[in-house]
């Protein structure tokens, strides 16, 4: 009944995987494509995250904390605790404290999108998109900025950017180089091309599977929920559409509860990947 009076269900999640974006000439991929609902979310969400870090900064004060006050000064102390155990360096800690805690923050509420109702915002787009005159079916928006490979890969290579600063300020340029040639098999001539191509590969698989991680469970649970939508998109006054509703409601609750686990988990590990890589920059080999 809803593939009569509605798109199929490949036609549904195609629509909701579409980014909303310009195109190349003749679809061709490349750097001058953006994907504007992903920018547009991930700057909201990112000045969100500054902004109730810097409300939190304002009312701190030396009494009773507050619920608020006391929920950030957790989370603070949360990951300066980690930060500890991994960057070894005080001084480096002062920056790249504060900076793995925005991004912790930053990252869950990105990935906390995926807990709105997968046709809320793409179908106040489509009647905002219709009413200046255009065609709502070519209406794109994707809520989930990590679910986006270019925003899952952007965050890892700032990360990898971090990395390569405090390679060098902490080795100095030619400490770095030296290091990029002589370990880590050793500093015999013969060695130097293999022990650069080494470091070279590490650096690149690091970036990878940094943001590869973030966006292979993002996106999978983005699937989950659009396959959960569809079973309330069946619902008919029949036996088998009143039972694919019921199963929607209970479907949905219960992926919802066990995502934020993930939501939470994902940020949480990229912070973590995150630490780990600034902590390795300032070990010697």
């Amino acid at each position: 009944m809803a593939a009569e009076t509605g798109p199929s269900a490949g036609e549904y999640i195609a629509h909701h995987l579409a980014f909303l974006q310009n195109h190349a000439p003749n679809n061709v991929v490349d750097f001058s494509v953006f994907n504007f609902d992903s920018l547009f979310w991930s700057i909201v969400l990112g000045a969100l995250t500054c902004f109730f870090l810097w409300k939190a900064a304002r009312k701190a004060h030396a009494g009773v904390p507050g619920r608020f006050q006391a929920a950030v000064e957790i989370l603070v102390e949360m990951v300066e605790s980690q930060a500890k155990g991994i960057v070894h360096n005080a001084a480096s800690r002062k920056a790249v404290s504060p900076l793995a805690l925005v991004v912790f923050l930053w990252i869950m509420l990105m990935n906390a999108m995926d807990l709105l109702p997968v046709d809320l915002l793409p179908v106040i787009w489509q009647g905002i998109y219709s009413a200046t005159g255009h065609d709502p079916h070519h209406a794109y928006m994707r809520v989930v900025p990590t679910a986006d490979l270019s925003i899952s890969m952007g965050l890892s290579v700032a990360v990898l950017l971090v990395c390569l600063y405090y390679n060098v300020k902490i080795k100095g340029l030619g400490g770095w180089v030296h290091e990029l040639f002589t370990a880590p098999f050793g500093s015999h001539p013969l060695l130097w091309l293999p022990n650069f191509f080494m470091q070279i590969i590490e650096f690149v698989a690091k970036t990878v599977s940094h943001g590869m991680r973030l966006f292979g469970n993002m996106y999978a649970g983005e699937l989950v929920f659009l396959l959960i939508a569809m079973m309330g998109g069946a619902f008919s006054l029949s036996a088998t559409g009143i039972g694919l509703a019921i199963g929607h409601v209970i479907a949905g609750w219960a992926w919802a509860v066990f995502h934020i686990l993930i939501i939470v988990l994902q940020a949480f590990v990229f912070m973590m990947l995150a630490l780990v890589y600034v902590g390795q920059a300032h070990d010697a080999h």
